[in-house]
This record gives structure tokens, C-alpha cells and sequence, in this order.
């Protein structure tokens, strides 16, 4: 970003600057060449700290130039620019964090453990591009909390938390505060106006354990004053994650975070027409230009290759080495260099084609097992959860019952950056094969430094004082019946309807994201309501008593009118999110929208057989059996009854949008680059009108649509006679 030249220019300015008087400066004009040198030097220094970890000159100076920075703008307030290094000051509290639309989704990635896992993905993208030749850009997946960026006409403008990866939070004032996040960046000299810019926010873990050891210092204080301690930071990525959605930007400041910026998202320029494959054809070459406008961004840590095999040995040297890098790190990301191929081989409603995470072997540490608990999930499945501690902690609490425990305090496992206290046991087989007792020493890993799993025991260690797992034989409820286990499976189970463990469970789920999505309400708001006696049952979410919830500690007109608002929307959700909302075992989000087209209102499935559902492709036999079963209980038909009398959307038609046959058992591919339509647009007008989009050129392709620069895929398509070769305007002709 600076040249040598620059560094010494701004270096003799610094020195300058450091002794002028600025309280004296009366003349506007003066005023006005001072602030700007000020700020360029600033930033300058900014960029040297914050983006190169390379200081030049000491807290103190700096410090100094900000003052007589503040000092004239305070003076002169006209000449004081949003870009001004003073503008990244805590903005004060924030009530509610507006939820933003991404401009384009924020997807997760597809995930690859070895050399042979990127040979796979290397053979799909050259089946998907019909090339044999690829280049690949790797880099490290930080492991932070993701953030969005928005710059227009060179300013920063938005920022926003990942969120469901369709919209995030609104969290711009925090974004300023984070000092290698510029507030300004010459993107028109790359004839950028509109870009969005995909990032992670990190602690550096010199920082993070120093964020601790202050916090400890803290706790001394309150304490000796008769106050409640303060929890420790968990790990680096929980603390970066809070510190983006903090209500106050101070506290986002006071955690010393930083941003690496790892991919373009989409860029518009001045006229609006899109320049991603166009102008901006290297993924490569995107993070050269961000470093370039002054962004942190991957240096040493990534790689260009067209081989896939320095790609796999690439990732595992930084495999070897992630425990001496400065930021916590769980894998590497493998993307396809080309833009204009990315756009080409698209992605699933989960993850690009075109990018992979390498992700590193699961670390393992010791602990000790102190207790099972038990929960009860909203199908009745019981869930042995071992509790853990950290192996000096244990002789605290070994001879203490449970109840007496503050698990608040209970030191857990540190395990690659996070502290694990809970680990699933999955059920009475595996306790057994693994030989699991309370009191044992286990071995715990993280399955893709995600999901906790104990490995084993460690037998070698015991001391005779170990106790037996004895497995619950009636629910934990105050009813206690008695639980059973179906043939065929691993799983006991609590049978009986009104358990209140499962209630509450149908609930969460009801609410969550991957069904009805209800903003606003939450797992920890469904557990409170249902102890107020405010809701036990889901209909009950349709009838609450918002008076009640007002008189609530924590609750204001605000909170309750959003709860209300995103409670209402609900009403109208599609129909597939109400099957998967409703629970039917083995019904998730894509099985949902398959049985959804089958029907024109819910009802309509009382009269399905178990053979005509098999009938459907893609459902199966567990499938079939589960919502034959649930659609012929009359207690299940009252309660949807009931959902429907409240407003709730139960048909397809009240939610479909304007589709037609036209398309119908017509297949469509799409190549080069389009100019009016972006791909995922056009394959949605495709699916929306009844046809299919197919990946590859073959004999069971109808439509080959081209746009510009169309590769081998219109070679192959030329060579079979009945594919018809369009244009994308003759695509958009079809279409009237």
C-alpha cells in the first residue's frame, strides 16, 4: 500500500508534526492542510501497527499526533471527514442491532480431512469445467467470527455479522473501532463504487490470554468489595464473536481484535453492472488489490498453484506449524482461482463448488468424567452427557454431590482454543464399548475442532474409586414413566406425550432457524416463557400474553413488539417449514420441500398410504412410515387444526410464488458469462417455471444457454444434435 518512498515521507512528517503547536492555528486554511497531514500520518501509522505488526514509532508519539488531531478538529468541526482516524470512537450503547441482507449469501464450505479428499474435489471441478488444468488459491480458515463488509464510493458503509448467511446484524460503529479495518479505501482507482467484502475478526493469542489475565486483575476488586467475579474469556473465537455484536462499542474496542479479509464478494462499478468475472477474473489477484488498498489479508499464509498435490502439502506444513502461529486456525481453505469458473460451477444451498476447507486433525486432551446427566430430546430420545473437568480441578469437586456444584465455575478441558465441559455419550451401547465410568480419566478430541467426543477411558489410571454408568430405566419427569427402546435401534426412549423435557424441546425446535424461524425468540426465551407458565404447547407461541411478557425482568415495549412482529411473520412462512417445524421424525428442510409439492394443504396428507409415498423419489422407507404414522393420529391433526385457526399458512398456494409448467421435463446449463442475469438467478427462473438445471453437457440436455466467453461446453453440446443452443436473451424471450 505505502511505498519506501512513502514510509520515508511520512516518517519526516511524523517527526514535523510531533512538534508543532496546533492550539495556536486560527487560519482555516492552515487548519485544513494540518488535519489532513495528521491524518494521513495516522493512518500510515495505522496500517504499519495494525495491518504489518510493525510499529515505528512508540505509543507515546502516536498518541501525541492523535491529540493535536482532536485538538484542530474540535476547533474547526467542518473540517473533520468520516475517514478521520478520531471517527473510530465508541459510539455509545446500541439497543438492537438492525438485521441487514447480505448482498449476496455467505455460504459455508464443504470440508476435506486429506490428500486424497482434495484429489476428489480437484476431479469434481475439472468434471464441472470440463478442463484438466486449475489453479487453486489456499489460505488459512481463521477461526473468528465472520464479517461482511459494504464500501461505496470509497467509504465504509456497512458491516454486518454473518448471521443465518442470507442477513446479519448490523454492526458498522463496532466494525470502526477494529484498527485494521480501514475507513476508507481507494477502490475507484480499481473502478470499484460498490463492493462487498468477506472477512474473519480474530484475537491474536498473545492478546487473548492477556484479555484474561486483566479480567482476573478485575475480579480481584470485585470480589474484596463483596461483588460477583466476572467469567474468563472462554477462547479467542467466542470473544471475537461477542465483541462484534457488543451493545457498546467500547467493549468491542478494548478486545484488540483484528480483521483478515479473504475474499471479494461481489463488486459493482459506477454504472452498477456487476465486475466479478469480468474485470475482476483472480481470486488471487482480488487479495493482492486488498492488500494493496491497505487491508489485512493472508501474506506468507497463502498460496497459488496449479498443483494439486503442492496444494495438500502446503496445508500440511501449516498443519505442523498452526500451534506457532500468532491466531487460532482449525484448516485451510482451497479455492478455484478463476472467478469466471467459480461462477460456472456454482453452488448447493449450503456450499460453493468451488472452495474446500482443509481442516486439521482433530487435538486430543485429558480430562476427568465427574457425572452423567441426562436429557430428554423432543422425540423422547434420552442423551447421556458426560460432565468433564480439567484434570487439576477434579480433587475440588470429587467428593461434592452434583447439586452442590457451581458448574459456572467448573475449570473444563482447554482443547484448540475452547474450553469443553459437556460431551455428549450418545447412548447406552456406547458407554458400554468404550467402558466409560464416572470418575475415569478419558481422552477428549474435536471432531473437525468442532464436536467434542470422547475417545476412550484411560484404564491404566484408575484407582478403584470409579463408579459404573447405570443407565435411567423411567424418564427423569415428574411422571417417570418407564422408558423403552424400539427394535432395531440404539436409543431408549421416553413414551409419554405430555413430558414436559419433550414439550419444551418441540418448541426449540419449532422456533429455530431450520424451521419456523421465528426472530426474536430464542432457546433460553422458549425455557423462561415455559416456567412462567406463559407457553406449553407450540400453539401457545400463537396466543401469548404480551402484557405478561412486559411486567418480565429484561423486557421493554421494544423487545416485546419485535417478539410480537417476528411472531406474526411466522404466520406466513411456507409450508415446508411448518412440516419441518412440526417434528415428524426423520423430516428435515429438503425433505420437506420434496413432500410439499405433492400436496395444495397440509390436510391432504391424511390420505396418503405409506406405497404412495414411496412413490415420491427420494423418500424412503423410514420417511413414508413416519408421516403415514403422524398424519393418521387425531391428536396431531387437532393441533395443526388449531395452528390453522390461528393464522397460520398450511396450503402451498398461499405461499408459491407466480410459477408455470413452461419448463416441464425441459433441462437447461448454463456457460460463460451472462450479462443480464446472474447464474443463480437464471437457474432459479428455470426451476421456478418447472424445469431442471443439469451440471454437464450430455444427451439428456435440452437448452444450452451461452453467455459470454463460452468455453468447451459449447464445443460438446455442438457435437449432439438435440441439444438446442440459445442465447441468454433467447433464454428471456422463452420466458414471455
Amino acid at each position: 500500500m505505502y511505498s519506501a518512498k512513502d514510509s520515508d515521507k511520512y516518517s519526516k512528517l511524523s517527526a514535523q508534526l510531533i512538534k508543532e503547536d496546533v492550539a495556536k492555528v486560527k487560519d482555516k486554511k492552515v487548519a485544513r492542510a494540518w488535519i489532513q497531514q495528521l491524518q494521513q500520518v495516522l493512518n500510515y501509522h495505522d496500517w504499519r501497527y495494525y495491518v504489518l505488526n510493525n510499529a515505528i514509532i512508540d505509543d507515546f508519539k502516536y498518541d501525541g499526533l492523535y491529540k493535536k488531531l482532536v485538538v484542530l478538529e474540535e476547533a474547526f468541526p467542518a473540517l473533520r471527514t468520516a475517514d478521520s482516524p478520531t471517527q473510530r470512537v465508541a459510539r455509545g450503547l446500541t439497543d438492537d442491532f438492525n438485521n441487514v441482507d447480505h448482498l449476496i449469501p455467505m455460504l459455508s464450505l464443504d470440508n476435506s480431512y486429506n490428500a486424497e479428499d482434495l484429489k476428489d474435489f480437484e476431479q469434481r471441478l475439472q468434471k464441472l469445467t470440463e478442463q484438466t488444468e486449475l489453479k487453486y488459491c489456499v489460505e488459512p480458515k481463521f477461526d473468528g467470527g465472520s464479517i461482511a463488509l459494504i464500501y461505496e464510493n470509497d467509504m465504509l458503509v456497512r458491516a454486518a455479522t454473518r448471521g443465518n448467511g442470507i442477513s446479519g446484524d448490523e454492526i458498522t460503529n463496532n466494525a470502526k473501532v477494529i484498527r485494521s479495518i480501514p475507513l476508507r479505501a481507494e477502490f475507484s482507482k480499481y473502478g470499484i463504487y460498490k463492493v462487498e467484502l468477506r472477512g474473519e475478526v480474530v484475537i491474536e493469542k498473545s492478546i487473548f490470554k492477556q484479555l484474561n489475565v486483566d479480567r482476573s486483575k478485575e475480579n480481584e476488586t470485585l470480589i474484596k468489595a463483596g461483588k460477583k467475579p466476572l467469567e474468563l474469556y472462554k477462547n479467542a473465537r467466542n470473544t471475537a464473536s461477542g465483541g462484534l455484536r457488543a451493545k457498546n462499542s467500547e467493549i468491542t474496542a478494548k478486545r484488540k481484535m483484528d480483521a483478515f479479509i479473504f475474499q471479494v464478494g461481489v463488486a459493482f462499478n459506477k454504472d452498477g453492472k456487476d465486475m466479478m468475472a469480468r474485470e475482476l477474473k483472480s481470486h488471487y489477484a482480488n487479495i493482492e488489490m486488498l492488500a494493496d488498498l491497505g487491508f489485512k489479508v493472508p501474506q506468507e499464509e497463502k498460496l497459488l498453484s496449479a498443483s494439486i498435490e503442492e496444494v495438500a502439502k502446503f496445508c500440511q506444513t501449516w498443519e505442523d506449524k498452526r500451534d506457532d502461529y500468532h491466531f487460532e486456525i482449525d484448516g485451510m481453505v482451497v479455492k478455484l482461482d478463476d472467478i469466471n469458473l467459480q461462477e460456472e460451477v456454482g453452488a448447493t444451498a449450503h456450499h460453493p463448488r468451488w472452495a474446500i476447507a482443509y481442516k486439521f486433525k482433530a487435538k486430543q486432551g485429558k480430562a476427568k468424567l465427574y457425572y452423567v446427566d441426562y436429557q430428554i430430546g423432543r422425540t423422547g430420545a434420552v442423551t447421556p452427557v458426560a460432565k468433564i473437568c480439567a484434570i487439576e480441578y477434579y480433587d475440588q469437586i470429587k467428593d461434592k454431590a452434583y447439586t452442590d456444584i457451581d458448574k459456572d465455575t467448573v475449570l473444563g478441558l482447554s482443547l484448540a482454543g475452547v474450553e469443553v465441559k459437556n460431551i455428549s455419550l450418545h447412548n447406552e451401547e456406547f458407554i458400554a464399548e468404550k467402558d466409560i465410568r464416572v470418575g475415569d480419566s478419558v481422552l477428549v478430541e474435536r471432531a473437525g475442532d468442532v464436536i467434542p467426543y470422547i475417545v476412550g477411558s484411560v484404564a491404566e489410571e484408575r484407582t478403584g474409586a470409579e463408579k459404573t454408568i447405570e443407565f435411567p430405566r423411567t424418564c427423569l419427569c415428574d411422571h417417570q414413566s418407564a422408558l423403552e427402546k424400539p427394535e432395531g435401534e440404539s436409543v431408549w426412549r421416553c413414551v409419554y406425550a405430555a413430558c414436559p423435557f419433550q414439550l419444551e424441546e418441540s418448541i426449540i425446535h419449532f422456533v429455530s432457524k431450520g424451521a419456523m424461524d421465528i426472530d426474536g425468540l430464542g432457546k433460553d426465551i422458549v425455557k423462561k416463557f415455559m416456567a412462567e407458565g406463559l407457553i406449553q404447547s407450540i400453539p401457545d407461541l400463537y396466543q401469548l400474553d404480551y402484557d405478561a411478557i412486559l411486567q418480565l425482568e429484561g423486557w421493554k415495549e421494544k423487545s416485546v413488539n419485535n417478539l410480537k412482529k417476528g411472531i406474526e411473520q411466522s404466520k406466513q412462512q411456507p409450508l415446508w417449514r411448518l412440516l419441518v417445524g412440526l417434528g415428524i421424525r426423520f423430516i428435515g428442510g429438503t425433505t420437506a420441500k420434496l413432500l410439499e409439492k405433492q400436496v395444495t394443504h397440509i390436510f391432504d396428507f391424511k390420505g396418503f398410504t405409506e406405497e404412495q409415498l414411496l412413490a415420491i423419489p427420494d423418500i424412503g422407507p423410514k420417511v413414508a412410515q413416519s408421516v403415514q404414522a403422524y398424519f393418521s393420529d387425531e391428536k396431531n391433526l387437532k393441533n395443526i387444526k388449531l395452528l390453522e385457526d390461528l393464522g397460520l399458512n398450511v396450503s402451498l398456494q398461499a405461499n408459491m410464488k407466480n410459477t408455470t409448467n413452461l419448463f416441464e421435463e425441459k433441462t437447461f446449463l448454463f456457460t460463460g458469462t451472462l450479462t443480464t442475469l446472474k447464474r443463480d438467478e437464471a437457474k432459479q427462473l428455470v426451476e421456478e417455471n418447472g424445469g431442471k438445471n443439469l451440471g454437464s453437457v450430455s444427451k439428456n440436455l435440452n437448452y444450452l444457454v451461452i453467455g459470454e466467453n463460452a468455453g468447451s461446453k459449447l464445443k460438446k453440446a455442438q457435437a449432439i444434435s438435440n441439444i438446442t443452443i440459445i442465447s441468454e436473451q433467447d433464454f428471456l424471450e422463452l420466458l414471455q
